[in-house]
């Protein structure tokens, strides 16, 4: 493992994004090495919780790393039928673990870092923590987990604020909306992390996977929407209007997009 950092405490297994000098942004790798912590965790029945974080103080994770995505392709690896990020296997990979899955979000929690702590179990901010979804404004987006599920979380209303505006959160703004749990002092979180993780070692291992399974069944659908969606993205990354966003990013300006809100070469061709 080199992006990230596993380490256990008793039944509780801790995983730690550990790029903290990309804000612990995920690159292939990085996917690859989580999808192969939650796997390996899945089949080992003393492991009873596992608490997810990210390495330093600034960041718990703020999505696909920027460096390692080429305009007109996607990110390094990316091929015809993905995106060369391998989240949506993620996803389903923390999903279908039978442990409870605790985020210990200990700053900026961002595109995809904020959808990788919707998909977790519970959530524990701390009082720096910083939400929200930038994907709009920079050419991209996620249209699975982190929008269909986020609205059984927040609500619609507030889901698709959050999408459509582009702003960033607070962490008691975050537990307001009911985007976390709780929020604890920077410096309590992770002993708070383990006392939730202690509770749940406390209950039936067996209730609890079928607790998560039945929770899982009845958001299940999103599984097939996410699918797609990662498709229509893979084709979104190849145009454009997404080239004109992730060149903003890098230019650091304000993307312009009104040039994509006419129809005149539909028009005259």
């Amino acid at each position: 493992m080199e992006d990230i950092l596993v380490r256990e405490e008793g039944r509780v297994l801790v995983v730690t994004i550990n790029r903290p000098q990309r804000m612990n942004a995920f690159r292939q790798q990085t996917v690859n090495e989580l999808i192969a912590a939650f796997a390996g965790a899945s089949e080992r029945a003393d492991i009873g919780a596992i608490v997810l974080t990210g390495a330093g103080d600034r960041a718990f994770c703020t999505g696909g790393d920027v460096k390692d995505f080429t305009v007109g392709s996607g990110y390094e690896g990316a091929s015809w039928t993905g995106i060369g990020l391998a989240v949506e296997t993620l996803h389903r990979t923390m999903r279908a673990a039978p442990q409870p899955i605790i985020a210990a979000v200990n700053g900026y929690a961002v595109g995809g870092g904020n959808v990788l702590q919707v998909v977790c179990d519970m959530s524990i901010a701390a009082e720096n923590a910083v939400f929200g979804q930038v994907g709009p404004k920079y050419g991209s987006f996620d249209a699975g987990f982190g929008t269909a599920y986020l609205s059984r979380l927040v609500g619609e209303r507030k889901a698709r604020e959050i999408w459509m505006r582009c702003k960033t959160y607070s962490a008691k703004e975050a537990l307001d909306m009911g985007l976390v749990n709780a929020v604890v002092p920077a410096e309590r979180l992770m002993e708070e992390a383990m006392v939730w993780a202690h509770d749940v070692l406390a209950l039936s291992p067996t209730s609890l996977k079928m607790i998560k399974s039945s929770f899982n069944a009845d958001s299940e659908s999103i599984a097939g929407i996410t699918q797609m969606a990662f498709g229509a993205l893979r084709m979104y990354y190849q145009g454009a209007e997404a080239a004109e966003g992730h060149a903003a990013f890098a230019e650091r300006r304000a993307p312009e997009y009104n040039q994509f809100r006419t129809y005149d070469d539909v028009e005259e061709s």
